[in-house]
C-alpha cells in the first residue's frame, strides 16, 4: 500500500471526524484515498463501494476492501449496524432516491457523513442570475452532461433531516479547504453534515 500522509482538505476533514479502529464504508469510494488514509493512519476497518469497476480496481490495487455496486438498488447486502460510519461525499446530489440512501445509511452504519455542493454559494447565485447554470471547482460540470440531479443548500439538508427524525451532530462549511462560519449558506462551497438516528 502506498504511503498517504496528506489528503485533500475536504477528506482530511472526514478522516477528522472519524475515531481509531472505526468500521467505515464509503459509498462512492473512488479510488480509496479516504479509505486507504484511514487504515493507514488510524487502523480503521475499512470497506468502499463504487460503481465504476475501474475504481474498484485501483482500490484492491492500493489495499482497500472494495466492491462494484449500485447504490440506487439499496444497501441490503449490509446488515444493520455493521458499521461505525458510513461516508457519501459529494454523491448524494446525483443520487436519484437521495431520501431512501441516507436512511440506508443510518441503518447500516451508527453515523453518516455526508457532504455535498452547496448551491447556495454566491457564486453560484451568482451565475444564475447572469442567465447560466453554476460551474465551479465543486460543480465541474456543464448543465448537459451533470450527473447532479438533485440540488440542495443548507436549509434544504437540514429539512430532510429533521423530516426523517435524523439528528445532526456536525455541520461544517467549507470554500476552497477553509471552514466557513460566517454566512455559511452564502460563502460556503461544500457542505459537511455528521448525522446518526435522532
Amino acid at each position: 500500500m502506498s504511503q498517504l500522509t496528506t489528503l485533500r482538505p475536504d477528506l482530511q476533514l472526514i478522516a477528522d471526524w472519524i475515531p481509531s479502529n472505526s468500521r467505515v464504508l464509503d459509498l462512492g469510494c473512488g479510488e480509496g484515498e479516504l479509505l486507504a488514509w484511514l487504515q493507514q493512519h488510524k487502523q480503521a476497518s475499512c470497506y468502499g463501494v463504487d460503481f465504476d469497476v475501474n475504481n474498484v480496481v485501483r482500490c484492491v490495487h492500493a489495499g482497500v476492501n472494495a466492491i462494484q455496486g449500485d447504490l440506487e438498488a439499496g444497501l441490503a447486502e449490509f446488515e444493520d449496524q455493521r458499521f461505525d460510519h458510513v461516508v457519501l461525499s459529494q454523491t448524494i446530489q446525483a443520487m436519484r432516491h437521495t431520501e431512501e440512501i441516507l436512511l440506508e445509511m443510518l441503518r447500516v452504519g451508527r453515523e453518516a457523513i455526508v457532504t455535498f455542493p452547496n448551491f447556495g454559494y454566491w457564486q453560484n447565485r451568482w451565475q444564475i442570475m447572469l442567465g447560466r447554470m453554476p460551474v465551479s471547482d465543486d460543480m465541474p460540470y456543464q448543465w448537459y452532461n451533470t450527473p447532479n440531479i438533485h440540488w440542495c443548500m443548507l436549509g434544504d439538508f437540514d429539512e430532510l433531516c429533521a423530516k426523517n427524525r435524523i439528528r445532526v451532530l456536525e455541520r461544517v462549511v467549507m470554500t476552497n479547504g477553509r471552514q466557513v462560519n460566517f454566512l455559511p449558506n452564502l460563502r460556503g462551497s461544500l457542505a459537511f453534515y455528521r448525522v446518526s438516528r435522532g
